[in-house]
């Protein structure tokens, strides 16, 4: 995400999108009543030459602004759709009609808040910082292997494959070629998303004979070798929270997620300083209980639909108010998974409430 200008403390800041991530990003950050400003097509009515003859429609660029009443965001399509009543624009284009803006790769548009929360400021100074990530991971065994890109809200699966298992007697042609088509898709990976780490995991030794295999030193210079019980989304779950790969991708977004709900789950296991569904992180947040508010993006997408995000705005808000942090993460991934389990939020407490 690039900002073109800001100015928080007149409300005010005007971006470019970049990639996807940005516009998960930008789906956290617009809320209600915030205006959006920014160049967008419109069929408009054009007059005619007399009573009887149909009206000419023409669709034109225009630069609008409006009030925004529905935030509508698709994340495995990645579509973003903001939806309000027109504040400001052309002559012909009446106030007070609606409009949607649909927000994709390179969109530019003004956001105009009365108050920057915060956590919002500090979202948008993360998604202008951070660059697509490229860190692909591949998890194999002796018969498959599953490819994914991680993604600042989880990751993407690419592509899987399956080698063609045989008798004993040509076992070891068959894994080597294999593994030959296991390297072969990570350097086309490498090649199409220029990347800068690649998490290469399997069970006991079948990375080992990989890599006795692999003969591309700069690509071999880019992999970090571990170990999963599996070829699955849940190996990828679990070789995401291991402690070798925390460590070497420790400014990862999800790797920090993920810690985070490990956080939340040893304090409920101790009965410690944490509280988890909406009426119990109410009651601690309107106590100024709540040092760390964590909630789900599919929360805060299910709470818009259903037009009880209200409820949430003002936890974060309260959090907010009183110094704490605001964490969204992504149910995409095992961590967001679990707290969708607990009602899509939780919070870590500065003190017993009960």
């Amino acid at each position: 995400m690039q900002i073109i200008h800001k100015d928080l403390r007149k409300g005010i800041a005007k971006i470019k999108i970049e990639n996807k991530d940005d516009i998960w990003f930008l789906s956290t950050i617009i809320d209600n009543n915030d205006t959006v400003k920014g160049q967008t097509t419109r069929k408009i009515k054009l007059e005619s030459g007399g009573e009887d003859r149909k009206a000419k429609i023409s669709i034109r660029k225009v630069m609008l602004s409006l009030i925004v009443e529905k935030i509508e965001f698709h994340k495995y399509s990645g579509d973003l759709r903001v939806s309000g009543k027109i504040k400001e624009g052309k002559e012909d284009i009446p106030a007070g009609s609606y409009h949607t803006f649909n927000i994709e790769e390179g969109t530019i548009i003004e956001i105009i808040k009365e108050t920057w929360l915060n956590y919002q400021a500090k979202r948008l100074k993360e998604a202008s910082e951070n660059k697509v990530t490229n860190i692909a991971i591949c998890v194999f065994d002796r018969e498959e292997a599953l490819f994914a890109l991680m993604k600042k809200y989880g990751y993407e699966i690419l592509s899987e494959i399956k080698g063609d298992v045989q008798k004993k007697a040509v076992e070891e042609k068959t894994k080597s070629n294999f593994y030959s088509e296991i390297i072969n898709m990570l350097k086309k990976l490498d090649e199409k998303h220029k990347l800068t780490r690649i998490i290469l995991a399997s069970p006991g030794f079948w990375k080992d004979e990989l890599s006795k295999e692999l003969k591309d030193e700069a690509l071999k210079k880019k992999i970090i070798f571990a170990t999963a019980n599996g070829a699955n989304k849940n190996a990828i779950n679990e070789v995401l929270k291991r402690p070798e790969i925390s460590s070497a991708l420790k400014q990862d977004r999800v790797i920090k997620e993920l810690n985070i709900i490990e956080e939340i789950m040893g304090e409920i296991k101790k009965n410690g300083l944490v509280t988890y569904g909406i009426k119990e992180t109410k009651e601690a947040s309107n106590m100024g209980a709540v040092k760390s508010l964590v909630v789900t993006d599919t929360l805060i997408l299910k709470t818009r639909e259903t037009g009880d995000f209200t409820e949430i705005e003002i936890m974060m808000k309260n959090v907010d108010n009183t110094q704490g942090e605001i964490h969204i993460i992504s149910s995409d991934h095992e961590g967001g998974k679990i707290l969708d389990g607990l009602g899509g939020i939780a919070g870590l407490l500065r003190y017993k409430t009960k």
